[in-house]
């Protein structure tokens, strides 16, 4: 026996979705035995943008009775038959919670409509019910709304039931089936074919825009490990999630730097902890037109040879105003200042006046060079040498005057004698906080090739 299910909800995402309107068709694979249809009050407001798609409004479920006072129908009506739906995660994750709201455990064997219509009708463009519906002649009589969703998902049921000549909906329903876990839009030969190796993964939708990005030591294993999660983002990342692609990188180090490297220029709508890039900051000098040394700071991308890193803006402008002070350096040629003929420290006092042509340039510049002194250079060159893709190459992360340059692969044949040479063969990356944080922690744990 089968309990075929359609909701509608107050919203397009999962968490905080409440039931607006609910219909059950019972089916023994032949015929509908028993039906039950109501809107539901959700108990919260309905936004505009729903009420447009599903013409459920707020004033029609004002009256309609709240999820409690049916849930026992809902219960007797899908017990001991299978919890069948188009995108089957979403309708019985939903349910489940409304039940566990009420202190009750809701559990039913599942089969997903899109994941079966995939294996029995392959070949269609698109497996959402409309486009489905239509490929087959299949009449919706309202569409987003639950009880014509759910007379066409009977009826497209019905059809897959005649043609499923591999019993493919057996092992659908085998617990131990990986058919069973999977995201209803995702092909398990995807799956299949992920490598147990040290890599990258992306999680894309149904536009093969990329939703998500982790790394992990062995592939296949961390990507089957999210459709387990029954946390509320990994169930809507993973109902959304319609194809899987992959880079090897040889190490786990690798694997770290280009997740946060991916995430920063893909920007994925579930990667949330690094999408910020904080971007360094490279404080540096330079000699202007009439010979007055200055100092600034910039993107450190933007800046060559820097006399030091940060990773804010405001903490370099606070190192650049303590130098300031300390060696008496006027703050418009420290461009703490702009757009100024004399620096206000002037007035102060706390300027010399190089500003307004009252101090030497000699003078000047000579306090800029012992400001520099004082700050170290970063000569630091460092090359983490790490497992290649394959066992003819070797994998490397490549650190310059203390300042992250990129990751890249050498064959091993390939005899490097000077560290800059690792430039060849370098991916170049961004530095940011992210990266020396991962370094950091790496650095720790890892006996390093220093050059």
């Amino acid at each position: 026996m089968y309990s075929v299910v359609d909701i509608e909800t107050t919203g397009n995402g999962y968490k905080g979705q409440k039931i607006t309107e609910i219909s059950v068709f019972l089916f023994d694979g032949e015929k509908i035995i028993d039906e039950f249809t109501s809107l539901v009050n959700p108990e919260q407001a309905i936004p505009y943008f729903i009420t447009n798609l599903t013409g459920i409004t707020e004033a029609m479920v004002r009256t309609a009775p709240k999820f409690y006072e049916i849930a026992k129908k809902v219960a007797e009506i899908t017990k001991d038959a299978i919890f069948v739906a188009h995108n089957v995660n979403f309708d019985y994750n939903i349910i489940r919670d409304e039940f566990k709201s009420l202190g009750f455990d809701f559990k039913r064997k599942k089969l997903c409509t899109v994941r079966l219509s995939r294996k029995i009708i392959p070949g269609l463009s698109s497996y959402s019910l409309g486009n489905i519906c239509t490929a087959e002649g299949i009449e919706i009589a309202a569409r987003h709304r639950a009880k014509g969703d759910a007379e066409a998902t009977v009826e497209l049921f019905r059809r897959l039931l005649k043609r499923d000549d591999n019993f493919t909906i057996n092992s659908f329903l085998n617990a131990k089936s990986r058919e069973a876990t999977l995201p209803p839009l995702l092909d398990k030969q995807v799956v299949d074919k992920l490598p147990e190796r040290h890599g990258v993964y992306y999680f894309k939708n149904e536009q093969k825009e990329v939703i998500y990005v982790g790394k992990a030591n062995n592939i296949k294993q961390r990507v089957i490990s999210h459709f387990y999660d029954k946390k509320k983002k990994e169930i809507t990342m993973c109902l959304e999630t319609a194809d899987i692609s992959y880079t090897e990188t040889g190490s786990e180090l690798i694997a770290l730097l280009r997740e946060s490297s991916e995430i920063k220029h893909l920007y994925p709508k579930f990667n949330r902890a690094q999408r910020k890039a904080g971007e360094a900051v490279g404080l540096f000098s330079y000699e202007d037109q009439k010979g007055i040394v200055h100092l600034a700071f910039n993107r450190l991308k933007l800046t060559p040879n820097p006399l030091m890193k940060f990773y804010s803006m405001a903490a370099c402008r606070s190192m650049l105003e303590k130098v300031c002070e300390e060696f008496e350096l006027c703050p418009k040629y420290c461009h703490l200042q702009t757009n100024v003929n004399a620096c206000f420290h002037y007035q102060l006092q706390q300027c010399k006046g190089i500003c307004t042509g009252k101090e030497a340039l000699e003078s000047y510049n000579k306090r800029v060079y012992e400001a520099i002194k004082s700050l170290g250079l970063q000569t630091e060159n460092l090359v983490i040498k790490e497992s290649g893709r394959n066992n003819k190459e070797i994998g490397f992360a490549l650190i310059l005057n203390g300042i992250y340059q990129g990751f890249g692969y050498v064959d091993k044949k390939i005899k490097i004698e000077d560290t800059d040479d690792y430039q060849l063969y370098l991916q170049p990356q961004q530095d940011n906080r992210d990266v020396q944080r991962i370094l950091k922690s790496y650095l720790t744990k890892k006996s390093i090739v220093k050059k």
